[in-house]
């Protein structure tokens, strides 16, 4: 089992990364949001967590920012009904911590934002998941603090500071100024006020799915 790579950065894309490790070019499916939070293609010493697919049809890699990411993703591919690219499609709206919150708020509605998780599976995930964030070693920290949080106040981000992240997470992944302005065009009226959710509609709309 391959648990991490650490190589330099051969092409970057919101769906994939090519990591060159001593001359071989490992291709590792990922979410957005660890394509966002990596550096430039040419990057030296990045490192990745990885963790191999097999399935009948095909055998997948796939790297991770963090720990927290890739547990996250084990455990959702874990659930009935959920596959890899599934899994991937949550990683890409919510970061772990965000997920945790909903999970622990037993926020379906929210649930049901990612694309391809409909009403029904969004309660199933917040059942099966409640536990497993309860239980899991490296997600069990995220599930406490996000249940203690939804019990504080804190001040409020605002609009402008989000667009500012996502536009910087953007710009960090090749795209040109315009096209980041271009692509946060419109995210009021389609619902998207998170970072989370802003950058999945931001990346929709790059990619033509928009």
């Amino acid at each position: 089992m391959i648990d991490r790579l650490t190589g330099t950065i051969a092409e970057v894309t919101p769906s994939h990364i090519v990591l060159d490790v001593q001359g071989v070019g490992y291709e590792l499916r990922c979410s957005s949001m660890t394509a966002a939070a990596l550096p430039g293609e040419g990057s030296a010493g990045v490192t990745l967590f990885t963790r191999l697919v097999v399935r009948e049809s095909a055998i997948s890699f796939f790297g991770f920012a963090s720990k927290e990411e890739r547990s996250l993703f084990e455990r959702l591919i874990a659930v009935s009904g959920v596959g890899p690219s599934l899994a991937l499609s949550v990683l890409s709206t919510f970061t772990p911590s965000a997920f945790a919150t909903i999970v622990a708020a037993s926020d379906a509605t929210r649930m049901a934002t990612v694309p391809g998780v409909g009403k029904k599976l969004a309660n199933r995930l917040i059942v099966e998941l409640q536990g497993v964030f309860a239980s899991d070693e490296e997600l069990g920290g995220l599930f406490s603090l996000s249940k203690n949080a939804s019990s504080t106040t804190s001040a409020p981000t605002t609009s402008a500071s989000i667009e500012a992240d996502v536009t910087s997470a953007l710009l960090s992944m090749g795209f040109s100024p315009q096209e980041a302005e271009a692509a946060l065009d419109g995210h009021e009226k389609a619902g998207a006020s998170t970072p989370e959710s802003l950058l999945s509609y931001a990346l929709r709309r790059l990619g033509g799915g928009i």
